[in-house]
């Protein structure tokens, strides 16, 4: 039966182009026909941030299902974050299914590349999430993120303020801020840009840094970001060797435990590159009697070892909003299945999309924290003047 009305509603919409009337003017039977469009979202993981973003991807989808689309988000992941040739395999059989949008996190780029190319000569739009960095040689259709880079830099600049620097943390010089003040980039570099060089001088700290795949595109960018702030505070010392997480809790664990022991009374942070790898940091600090935590915006008991790290999910907003994690810069991960589903629908709509959408990584703390979870501000996506703009059949 659906088929059938599919076909009618093509040919009321032929004849309604051919007379040069509107879709408003279709019969009710048609312009109240279901729209169908199946989403093939592709992460390189299903816990942790990659969950949140598919929880939003489905909670989208339904908002869309209650207005005139009908939605179906396909989500397969490979079986960890390394498993690159699984991922390229994953996104050749959404191309052999015929979905009509493909949504990916890439693993790895390079190693995504001629898949995303095959997926654009098969004719499926191709949305890319967790980066803005244009991808040389592949038409994609939007790219939904963040600059990993400038996430970096956001978390180095939470360390240098809260220890000793200007802000929102720490003993250092407070600004005036709202909960809903954006702690992007834009705002920790206008701070710094009014410290003297000795005023920089005098911030000391010695941390140590959990990576994520060692050498690859997205550890590398918020190493070179995190580092890159660093230069200007002499003060503070990254000690040892990156130790490398691959984005796993369970890494993200073993190496916190050899950063601790190789670190046994002389260390005052740990910056993880992702959330899953900062949690893993913050419980084995926990457990060793060494985590550093803040109750109101003030540190606890005796100076331990303090955890900052990238990401935010419901998770981790718990944690910092218990004060045992000092700060963590958000990426947006429910915008990403928010926003995903809402371009992708306007992309088998045949409705043009923006190029790319820009999470603008921020500071997230114990003070803002429940800005971001469980009840995310997201803005509301207009489904009904989707469904009336919308090219595709049913």
């Amino acid at each position: 039966m659906r088929k059938h009305l599919s076909k009618l509603t093509s040919l009321a919409a032929s004849t309604a182009l051919a007379l040069g009337l509107s879709a408003a003017v279709l019969p009710a039977s048609a312009q109240d026909a279901p729209v169908d469009v199946t989403i093939g979202w592709v992460p390189p993981d299903i816990t942790g941030v990659f969950k949140t973003a598919t929880n939003f991807f489905e909670l989208a989808a339904k908002d869309a299902n209650q207005h005139g689309f009908n939605v179906q988000v396909l989500t397969r992941s490979p079986t960890s974050p390394t498993a690159f040739a699984e991922q390229v395999s994953i996104i050749e059989d959404m191309i052999q299914r015929g979905v009509d949008v493909i949504a990916v996190s890439p693993a790895e780029v390079a190693t995504v590349k001629p898949a995303l190319i095959r997926a654009r000569e098969a004719g499926i739009p191709v949305i890319v999430v967790n980066l803005l960095e244009p991808i040389e040689g592949v038409d994609v259709s939007s790219y939904i993120g963040f600059d990993n880079t400038q996430g970096a830099e956001v978390s180095a600049y939470s360390v240098v303020d809260y220890f000793g620097g200007p802000g929102v943390l720490g003993a250092g010089d407070k600004v005036e801020v709202t909960p809903e003040t954006y702690l992007d980039l834009a705002f920790w570099k206008d701070l710094a840009s009014k410290m003297s060089d000795e005023d920089k001088a005098k911030i000391k700290a010695r941390g140590a840094i959990i990576e994520g795949v060692a050498g690859g595109f997205f550890s590398t960018a918020r190493l070179n970001g995190f580092r890159e702030v660093l230069k200007q505070f002499p003060g503070i010392e990254i000690v040892g060797n990156t130790c490398a997480g691959d984005w796993n809790r369970e890494k993200g664990t073993r190496c916190a435990e050899d950063i601790l022991q190789a670190n046994p009374g002389n260390l005052d942070f740990i910056w993880a590159a992702s959330n899953e790898m900062g949690l893993g940091a913050m419980l084995v600090a926990g457990s060793q009697g060494r985590l550093e935590t803040v109750e109101d915006g003030a540190t606890v008991g005796d100076a331990k070892v303090a955890i900052f790290t990238n990401d935010v999910t419901p998770e981790s907003v718990d944690r910092i909003a218990e004060g045992k994690m000092i700060a963590e810069t958000t990426h947006g991960f429910a915008d990403w299945g928010w926003f995903g589903t809402k371009f992708a629908v306007e992309l088998a709509c045949g409705i043009e999309v923006d190029k790319t959408f820009d999470i603008r990584p921020r500071t997230v703390y114990q003070v803002n924290a429940r800005n971001f979870y469980p009840d995310p501000k997201l803005e509301a996506i207009d489904w009904a003047a989707i469904r009336t703009n919308c090219k595709k059949g049913g």
